[in-house]
């Protein structure tokens, strides 16, 4: 086994110790002390550097059936994180390579090298792997790309446009050839941030109004593809927006995330058999065989400053949860990392 001296006697990691019904409490999570694992037959220790935060964590923390698997309780929980490898007992992985894995919340971690995947600091920033070149970059781009069946010319409306998926979206549709960009936002500065920076060319804060109305005043010539974070009023508002053979894209419905009572679906679905208009869900995980494309091509867009991103960077591994709690309302612009 190569490794590093000096490795800390305690690994700090939080643990789901209730599962929340509605908003998560800082009660139902616990930052336990552990020991620092040790690295088995072709597995590495990594250090983690940044862990991400991400809205759909709050899924896996209830028992009911998802397409992930739960939280366990009293264990440790997962996600996405990049790190530095301090020991290892594989193959082809050395002390001092940088790696992708989704053994986050956590300090250290031990895992097997095959569910490692090297990334290159020298190329971009360690954060980037976690947002505009990670799982939140390839969602945007699947979303819009396939399940929305983008094509140049389309008119593209995008909620919850100041987040880490959201921006990206907006993004590469106008690089892609829209003939129009919306994006509904949570407050007046992540409007002009759109406007300003993200170049969408409409944008509204849907606290100042109803959302059906706003978004008539933005795509006064209707919206052909709905890239959905949110759900609820703004699912309703695109539907009552589409023009013929519109097209959703379902990635979040973050909005009711936190609801205790089944959330009303949209009055107006009967809309869809006038323009023919489609909606469907879809998760990142079944679009991996997208990622040496999405690389290629959104790789050079990043590295150019034509596609810009933000970042919330949170530190310590003790306000992850603060972090993730953050995300739930919104307090982030960009991708929400946690910097440990």
């Amino acid at each position: 086994m190569t490794d590093s001296p000096a490795l800390p006697a305690v690994n700090r990691e939080w643990h789901l110790v209730t599962r929340p019904v509605g908003w998560p409490k800082p009660e139902d999570f616990a930052l336990v002390e552990a020991q620092v694992p040790t690295p088995g037959d072709g597995q590495v220790l990594v250090r983690n550097l940044y862990v991400s935060v991400d809205p759909y964590m709050r899924g896996r923390m209830s028992a009911a059936k998802s397409y992930a698997a739960p939280y366990e309780l009293g264990k440790v929980m997962q996600g996405g994180a990049v790190g530095e490898v301090v020991a290892s007992n594989a193959e082809g992985f050395a002390v001092g390579d940088h790696v992708l894995h989704f053994f986050g919340w956590r300090e250290y971690a031990a895992l097997d090298a095959k569910n490692a995947v090297k990334v290159d600091p020298d190329a971009a920033p360690l954060s980037t792997y976690l947002g505009v070149l990670g799982m939140t970059g390839l969602t945007a781009y699947a979303g819009l790309l396939r399940t929305a069946s983008f094509k140049e010319g389309d008119s593209v409306f995008v909620s919850g446009a100041a987040g880490a998926v959201g921006s990206q979206v907006g993004q590469i549709a106008k690089l892609k050839g829209a003939s129009r960009v919306i994006g509904s936002a949570g407050s007046d500065e992540k409007v002009k941030l759109l406007l300003d920076e993200y170049g969408f060319d409409a944008a509204f804060n849907y606290k100042n109004g109803p959302v059906s109305e706003q978004l008539r005043a933005a795509a006064p010539d209707g919206v052909d593809v709905y890239f959905d974070n949110v759900g609820g009023d703004h699912l309703e508002a695109a539907i009552g927006s589409f023009n013929l053979n519109g097209r959703i894209a379902i990635c979040g419905a973050i909005s009711v995330y936190n609801n205790t009572e089944p959330a009303p679906g949209p009055k107006n679905l009967a809309r869809l058999i006038q323009t023919r208009g489609r909606i469907e869900g879809f998760l990142v995980g079944d679009h991996y065989d997208l990622q040496p494309k999405f690389v290629e091509e959104v790789g050079p867009w990043v590295r150019s400053g034509e596609l810009k991103y933000r970042e919330t960077v949170v530190e310590g591994i003790e306000n992850n949860l603060e972090a993730f709690l953050g995300v739930l309302r919104g307090d982030n612009t960009g991708k929400m990392i946690v910097k440990l």
